[in-house]
């Protein structure tokens, strides 16, 4: 038999915060201007994936460009 491995979908905030290294009110924060997407369930925010790595793109992307 083998074991079948159930990979998260998506994230709380405070899990990408902890991810992100950064706090949980700063993750709230960027949350609610909409700098990292998220779609609300019931009471609750989640995040997917994929949306913390176009955020960090954009933010990695953005710094390119005073990096030099």
């Amino acid at each position: 038999m083998t074991a079948t491995v159930i990979e998260r979908r998506w994230h709380t905030t405070a899990e990408v915060a902890d991810m992100l290294g950064f706090g949980l009110s700063k993750t709230k924060m960027l949350v609610l201007t909409g700098e990292i997407r998220s779609v609300k369930v019931g009471r609750n925010r989640r995040i997917l994936p994929a949306w913390v790595d176009e955020y960090v793109q954009r933010v990695t992307s953005d710094g390119e460009q005073w990096s030099a």
